[in-house]
């Protein structure tokens, strides 16, 4: 919400965007591509931090059960708008509780792209992971990227994680697979469940 608040014509900003991004032809869907690759076909999958849904309408498009959460209405709108199909929520994701909208079922995979993470108030953010880790299935993943340089440290980000109860099962530098070393400016995280 902080993001909201501090920048309330940012939002149409972002959805333009995207939208000329998407009208120029270009790729703006290469988040979703590798969690398609990760799942079974018609497997449930959140997109946490949705924006205007460019990567819920991609997922539910080659036939996943796809919500999306945002705690943007401008841009749940939008998604609903130009990405009709998945169901979409606005939610603080701190505060996201799905079976409170009906979603009972485990998810196989949560997408958190665009920086999210570094966008959240830091107090909130080991929270908004253990939500991630609490809405899993046990063999479920969560793939987290966002960008170095934003007030969030990629040690920080792992040392939430594992209080979360989330683990690291893959590093990567980028959307498109390129391994993550130190001085990666980016990182793509995979996380399971740690074990009970």
């Amino acid at each position: 919400m902080k993001q909201v608040e501090a920048n309330p014509g940012h939002s149409q900003w972002y959805i333009e965007r995207f939208r000329q991004l998407a009208a120029a032809g270009e790729d703006i869907v290469g988040e979703a591509r590798l969690i398609d690759a990760m799942v079974s076909r018609g497997s449930r999958v959140l997109d946490a931090g949705c924006g205007p849904g460019r990567n819920a309408g991609y997922l539910h498009a080659v036939g996943h059960g796809v919500l999306g959460v945002d705690v943007d209405p401008a841009l749940i709108g939008a998604a609903r708008e130009d990405y009709p199909g998945p169901e979409y929520v606005v939610s603080d994701l701190a505060e996201m509780d799905l079976p409170a909208h009906g979603i009972t079922e485990p998810l196989d995979a949560i997408l958190c792209a665009g920086n999210v993470m570094a966008f959240l108030a830091p107090s909130t953010r080991t929270e908004v992971l253990r939500r991630f880790a609490a809405h899993l299935a046990e063999d479920g993943r969560a793939v987290i990227g966002f960008g170095a340089g934003r007030g969030y440290s990629f040690q920080d980000f792992f040392d939430d994680a594992a209080a979360a109860g989330l683990v690291p099962q893959l590093r990567l530098s980028s959307w498109d697979l390129r391994p993550f070393t130190e001085d990666s400016e980016f990182l793509v995280a995979v996380l399971g469940k740690r074990a009970s």
